[in-house]
């Protein structure tokens, strides 16, 4: 069964607790059209809908933080979620809820990072998504990044980790490739390369696939993979 039907089947009867819980259950009775099919019980079915309505509602909030909701941004979540056409007023209006303003997100933030503290990778690839949400507008304003810092502050990702994620959305092309794989152009090719080789092993899809993450983020996972490894490349050859 796809994400979708796991949380709009009665997905509000699982025990996710925290405001996770709270605000699908709030939503679940009344503003949300259940599907007739059961959801899959299970720890990884229960990471699966945390997750999923952890970046609706981080979503929704990241598309307010500069006070207004562009139609590109709402385009872009469509894009980081292909939404099934049947299930689109379903999250359009989970959706809508949480963007309501761009207040109270915090809580939100610190359960998916409690859920998935033992894989970072996890929480890089929903802080991606976010990234990709500002940027559609074509500008990332000062109150989005602050947003976005603030949630990669409670993802318990350190300054230097900020400012490797920060570049790496950039883009490398538009950016110091040294920042992409948080090293220092001082440091030998020993290290860079193993600075590389970390990254590729702690962002490779094959960790979202194991934790059953929605197909959306492992294709966000191979094109943050692909950033990587052109800023390696790049590296290389100002060092040649």
């Amino acid at each position: 069964m796809s994400i979708w039907g796991k949380i709009f089947g009665g997905a509000a009867g699982f025990a996710l607790g925290g405001p996770i819980g709270a605000f699908l259950g709030a939503m679940a009775g009344h503003a949300v059209d259940k599907m007739t099919s059961e959801p899959e019980e299970g720890q990884d079915s229960t990471k699966q809908i945390t997750f999923t309505i952890g970046v609706i509602v981080l979503g929704a909030k990241m598309a307010k933080a500069d006070g207004v909701v562009t139609k590109d941004e709402v385009a872009a979540f469509k894009q980081v979620f292909r939404i099934p056409p049947d299930e689109m007023k379903n999250v359009g209006r989970l959706f809508d809820r949480a963007r309501q303003d761009a207040e109270g997100f915090e809580p939100y933030a610190h359960q998916i990072g409690r859920t998935f503290k033992d894989n970072p990778a996890v929480l890089e690839e929903l802080l991606n998504g976010l990234f990709h949400i500002a940027k559609a507008d074509g500008t990332v304003s000062s109150e989005e990044i602050i947003y976005l810092q603030r949630v990669a502050e409670i993802f318990g990702f350190s300054e230097l980790q900020w400012d490797r994620l920060h570049a790496s959305n950039i883009g490398s092309d538009k950016c110091d490739p040294y920042r992409i794989l948080g090293v220092q152009s001082s440091d030998t090719d020993k290290v860079i390369k193993a600075a590389h080789r970390k990254l590729v092993i702690e962002n490779h899809p094959d960790k979202l696939v194991a934790q059953g993450m929605p197909q959306e983020f492992v294709d966000l996972a191979n094109e943050k993979l692909a950033a990587i490894n052109v800023a390696y490349d790049q590296i290389k050859q100002l060092r040649s």
